[in-house]
């Protein structure tokens, strides 16, 4: 009865997160998983069809074309936000930085806009007939950039609008890891008479291998599950060619109403995410070694 009364706390924690796992994630997993063997429309009766909808997933064009355009963001977006994030923690952790507190609060502030609201920003940023960019472009001389009309211009900016709303979190995972560096390491390298190059390549990048782990996992995760951006920026445009995974599943279950279809979708996207995250921690755990 003691040790019940000693651990009361924890388990009351980790018997509320084992039911939100349970409850949002494990039903909705299994669920989807169970649609996804049938041609359930998300309506009348869910008939068992077995395998045929991945059958039919593996040989749709529009399939492979949004997770190879998922593909090409994630491979863009992650070393971008990388060293981008990077750059920033080391700006604004360097002593010789003013006004420290003022540039948090501003690279912070794009963490707190939804994805919706940011995709809503950078479309008036961008606008070829209203959008201040191709305004400035004008004053300049120059000639409008049709950039939603082409396919790698609207492309871009989704890049940059990605790279501008994600950097907050992972910079602020890079400024608390360098802080935990020690100075001593830094000192005996000012001895020896290392640069401030050399300091980075054989101390800095060396100690931030576990959060570069974790930012780099996070970020490709987020990567190929983006969705409110684009949603809101392009809309997958122009036409398809900017269409995401999740697009195409959100597309596919709720604006064809082919809900059963869209869940083999989404367990294809589970199974690459599952694998990604695999592939990562296993070379993560070796670098940490």
């Amino acid at each position: 009865m003691t040790n019940l009364k000693k651990n009361k706390w924890p388990l009351i924690f980790t018997g509320a997160n084992i039911i939100l796992f349970i409850t949002f994630f494990l039903i909705p997993a299994i669920l989807g998983f169970y649609y996804s063997l049938t041609d359930y429309k998300g309506f009348a009766t869910a008939n068992f069809v077995g395998f045929d909808n991945y059958i039919e997933l593996f040989k749709d064009a529009s399939f492979y074309k949004a997770l190879f355009r998922t593909f090409t963001y994630a491979i863009c977006m992650v070393p971008l936000m990388y060293c981008v994030s990077l750059g920033i923690a080391l700006l604004l952790n360097s002593k010789h930085s003013k006004g420290k507190l003022f540039g948090k609060i501003v690279f912070f502030l794009p963490w707190t806009i939804s994805g919706i609201i940011a995709g809503v920003i950078w479309k008036w940023l961008f606008g070829e007939n209203f959008g201040f960019i191709n305004y400035i472009i004008t004053q300049l001389g120059g000639q409008p950039v049709p950039w939603f009309s082409h396919a790698n211009a609207a492309f871009a900016v989704i890049l940059m609008a990605g790279i501008w709303g994600g950097t907050a979190f992972n910079m602020l995972q890079f400024l608390s890891a360098l802080k935990n560096i020690p100075r001593s390491y830094y000192e005996a390298a000012d001895i020896d008479g290392a640069s401030a190059f050399q300091k980075f390549i054989h101390i800095t990048l060396p100690s931030l291998k576990p959060t570069t782990f974790m930012v780099i996992l996070l970020a490709s995760i987020g990567a190929m599950k983006e969705f409110a951006l684009v949603q809101s920026l392009t809309n997958g445009g122009p036409g398809t060619s900017n269409t995401f995974i999740v697009q195409y599943i959100y597309n596919t279950g709720f604006n064809k109403m082919k809900v059963g279809y869209a869940s083999a979708a989404s367990m294809v996207l589970f199974a690459i995410l599952l694998i990604l995250g695999l592939i990562q921690m296993r070379i993560g755990g070796r670098k940490n070694d």
